[in-house]
This record gives structure tokens, C-alpha cells and sequence, in this order.
């Protein structure tokens, strides 16, 4: 297990890859139709333009419920070892969510979290 695995490994995954788009463009080649380019919604028909501008708010939000989300892919793996490492998990697993939450705090005050 070297080098010459590793890079089998991507010919492999390149391949794979590129077989699969190869594939599906053979079985359906598309078509160009004028209703396929049009804004889709709910099944709702769209009135007036569907390219707006919409507010930062909601841009903020998404990334803050990214971040909180991203947490627990930390916080998992520290419960499954928490009891072989002891102490020092929980020191660092603390700071870790006083850091959160600080983060938490300040976008709460700077009103980031209101849905507007």
C-alpha cells in the first residue's frame, strides 16, 4: 500500500465518475424545451421576475444554523471516547461550547437571528 495504490484509487474514482455522466447522457441525451428553463416554485406559476434580490438576513441565518450544525460533528466523536480520555475532553469540549455560545451571544445582540 503506496503511491501506485493511491493512484489507482483516483483513476478509479475518475472513471467511475466520468462512466456514470458518459452513461447517463447516453440513455438521455435532454432535450431543449422552453418550459424546462423556467422558474418552478411549489407548482405555482411565478409572477414577475424570479431573479430578486433577497435579504442578507436570511443568508446570515443559513450560515449561523451551519455553524451550529457543523458543531455537532464534533461533538459526536468527543461522546464516543469522552470516557477512555476523561478530564481533558471535558476542559476542551467545554471551551470548545463557551466559544459557541459567545458566538451565539454576539449574533443574538447584532440581531442576526431575527426572521424578517
Amino acid at each position: 500500500m503506496g503511491a501506485a495504490s493511491l493512484i489507482l484509487l483516483i483513476i478509479c474514482g475518475l472513471a467511475f465518475a466520468g462512466g456514470a455522466l458518459l452513461l447517463s447522457r447516453v440513455i438521455n441525451p435532454g432535450s431543449t424545451n422552453a418550459q424546462k428553463g423556467e422558474t418552478y416554485e411549489c407548482g405555482v406559476e411565478t409572477k414577475g421576475q424570479s431573479w430578486i434580490q433577497f435579504n442578507v438576513g436570511y443568508y446570515l441565518f443559513a450560515l449561523i444554523f451551519l455553524i451550529f450544525d457543523v458543531e455537532l460533528v464534533f461533538l459526536y466523536p468527543w461522546a464516543v471516547v469522552v470516557k477512555n480520555i476523561g478530564l481533558i475532553a471535558l476542559v476542551e469540549i467545554v471551551i470548545f461550547l463557551f466559544v459557541l455560545f459567545m458566538g451565539f451571544l454576539y449574533a443574538h445582540k447584532k440581531g442576526a437571528l431575527k426572521w424578517q
